[in-house]
């Protein structure tokens, strides 16, 4: 007998064949649980303590599995998922991992039956490739104009979140800011650029129903001498900087000798009328505001102030980008390229509100704004966060409608009809792939399941009922109505899901368990090369304050 050969370190671990799948297969399921019960309209929040004591309420799935630290590498390639889809579409975050997750597990009986997997994935792809030919057969076109589909739809994908308890609010004040900030590039296509030009300010203190969405902007500034410029203009003519309104002071030190004591005041005298010239250089187009993102020396404000112009300096570069999409003002670099073009007057009003103990500038009423704040109210901070996440859903669906304005029934009834659809070809498929083929369309029924389940309804008969209405393939649109379980058309009822969500769930979820699936090995515990001769980790070091000047001890 030959002696036994060691290949791999002893350090390292290492799973092979049928077991990691299995291992795979769990994590993935056991993510997919953590998450299951927040799908649907009668979804249950968790509760996430993080590192730093905070605590956060929510149910929406991608800010759960941000939170949760994970210790098996699948359960962590699943979280990834529900980020790629919060950052493609912004909706169907807990959709996709349960998805994923009842794709692996209805592998695992092939698994035991010793099927290749890339066969099942063979046959997943081929079930992908159906699936969105069926997604674009049943998708009906909306008028992104008509605003009542477009609140019954982003009412529906909210209505599984933690707001819908208040009604259109947020459904409204998400069409409200899309429409703003769209911007028509031609042919049809309309460019809606949420993260930019959206910006919401959260504000504790007052009720929900308070907030709205404003025609312009907010910030929180004050001006810069609040007795001495106007905290109310109406009207006003706006100029917007990024230059700091001060003396250039040299870039390091800079040594002047000056030899006689008229050359002192002659220097100070350069620095005033700089300044004076620069002010000058603004005055001259008679602005009400003018907001700069750097400094400005009191002397500038002096300036200013007497010519009854009210400054605001400092202001962060995206803030003073919407100022200028909202106003039609143009940011200058220099005072002396100041042109009557770059002055914006298409505000209606500026002023400064005091808000619970902070002071925020208004720039509203505008003419046509092509960028908004949303002013959220609310009692708490963690019930303003949550608000703040239903936001950004809604956001990212009256985007994706206004971008590709294509509908499917929501309610799980995508799903069953998919489901169906994949059944009756799976009869036509030959060989080997059949079997799994047919698996992945019983998979997509997880969803309607997972559906029923969190109304509290008996699950198999309200199954059953669903799979007898979608077998004859009549009616597509028969679905689950999350809040009571009753089976209905969800066209009456205007569950609606967007077309862009619902294809790409599909697709990352496929997508993702046929590479879990492809995943035979793995080698655990590689560690980082260490120097020759650390074998211990040696004790820390105490710095004994002798070269506590050293170089290295600065880090860069």
């Amino acid at each position: 007998m030959h002696a036994p050969v060691l290949v791999l370190k002893d350090s390292l671990k290492r799973e092979s064949g049928s077991k990691v799948h299995y291992g795979n297969i769990q994590a993935s399921k056991a993510v997919a649980d953590v998450i299951r019960t927040t799908l649907g309209p009668r979804s249950m929040l968790k509760m996430l303590l993080d590192a730093a004591g905070g605590i956060v309420v929510t149910n929406d799935g991608n800010a759960i599995l941000r939170e949760l630290d994970l210790a098996h590498p699948a359960a962590k390639s699943m979280i990834e998922l529900s980020r790629t889809q919060d950052e493609e579409v912004g909706d169907g975050t807990t959709s996709v991992i349960v998805l994923a997750g009842e794709m692996l597990h209805v592998a695992e009986a092939f698994i035991d039956k010793n099927y290749h997997p890339t066969v099942l994935c063979r046959a997943y792809n081929k079930a992908l490739e159906d699936a969105i030919a069926v997604l674009d057969k049943i998708a009906m076109n909306v008028d992104v104009k008509d605003r009542a589909t477009m609140l019954g739809l982003v009412k529906s994908c909210i209505g599984t979140k933690f707001t819908s308890q208040f009604g259109d609010l947020i459904a409204d004040l998400a069409i409200d800011a899309t429409t703003t900030v769209g911007v028509d590039l031609g042919q049809g296509i309309r460019e809606v650029d949420i993260k930019k030009y959206v910006k919401v300010e959260k504000v504790p203190g007052g009720q929900l129903e308070d907030s709205n969405v404003l025609k312009g902007v907010m910030f929180n500034k004050d001006v810069v001498a609040p007795g001495k410029m106007r905290r109310k203009i109406v009207n006003p003519r706006i100029i917007l900087l990024d230059c700091p309104l001060e003396y250039k002071k040299g870039e390091n030190q800079t040594n002047a000798e000056l030899l006689r004591e008229e050359d002192w005041s002659v220097l100070l005298k350069m620095e005033e009328e700089y300044i004076e010239n620069l002010c000058m250089q603004i005055l001259k187009f008679k602005p009400d505001l003018v907001i700069t993102e750097k400094g400005l020396s009191d002397l500038a404000c002096h300036y200013l102030s007497k010519a009854g112009v009210s400054a605001i300096r400092r202001l962060r570069k995206t803030d003073n980008n919407r100022i200028a999409r909202a106003c039609g003002a143009t940011i200058v670099n220099r005072p002396d390229e100041l042109q009557e073009s770059d002055v914006g007057t298409g505000a209606g009003l500026f002023e400064v509100k005091k808000i619970g103990d902070e002071y925020f500038s208004f720039i509203v009423d505008c003419v046509d704004p092509k960028a908004c704040t949303v002013l959220l109210r609310g009692a708490s901070k963690d019930l303003l966060n949550e608000v703040e996440r239903n936001l950004q859903d809604a956001l990212s669906v009256a985007r994706n409608i206004v971008k590709n304005p294509k509908l499917v029934p929501g309610g799980g009834a995508t799903e069953l009809t998919v489901s169906a659809v994949l059944k009756q070809k799976s009869s036509s498929i030959e060989g080997i792939e059949k079997w799994p083929y047919e698996a992945a369309a019983i998979a997509f029924e997880a969803i309607p399941r997972t559906l029923a389940q969190n109304c509290g309804v008996n699950v198999i008969r309200t199954m059953t009922a669903l799979q007898g209405k979608h077998a004859n393939g009549e009616n597509a649109w028969v679905g689950i109505d999350g809040n009571t379980g009753e089976i209905t058309d969800m066209k009456e009822r205007k569950i609606w899901d967007s077309y862009t969500v619902k294809a790409q769930a599909f697709k990352t979820a496929i997508e993702a368990a046929c590479m879990l699936l492809r995943i035979d090995d793995i080698v655990s515990g590689i560690k980082k090369k260490q120097a020759p001769g650390a074998g211990a980790p040696s004790k820390p070091k105490v710095d004994d304050g002798g070269d506590a000047d050293n170089e290295a001890l600065i880090p860069e």
